[in-house]
């Protein structure tokens, strides 16, 4: 898994570093369902970029811009697929139990079963 540190405005910088590569998970080194999430596409055969927000000097700005997105207080996990916010855990799971998770992947190209 890729680790990146990033660069301007914190909302633009999500968008770009979210349409950069096929799935992009902001994350916190420290959040037990951070690691879950970068397992599960892991586990799929999926190799995420993770941008560790604690462990970049400006993901602090990064937070507050993923907090507004999603319109909640939990910013990380956060998982863009194709350059489209998936959203939280909740919502990676639910598309994972409901079969919709791998035609995204597919279609993203970050799949090629």
């Amino acid at each position: 898994m890729p680790t990146r540190s990033i660069g301007s405005d914190p909302m633009e910088r999500v968008v770009k570093l979210a349409s950069e590569k096929a799935v992009v998970i902001f994350s916190l080194s420290s959040c037990c369902m951070c690691h879950a999430v970068k397992r599960l596409f892991c586990g799929m055969g999926v190799n995420p970029t993770v941008y560790e927000l604690d462990q970049d000097p400006r993901g602090k700005d990064l937070e507050t811009a993923l907090m507004r997105l999603l319109g909640n207080l939990q910013p990380v996990p956060v998982v863009f697929i194709g350059g489209k916010l998936i959203g939280a855990m909740d919502r990676v799971m639910a598309s994972h139990i409901n079969g919709t998770l791998v035609p995204l992947l597919k279609e993203a190209g970050a799949l090629w079963l």
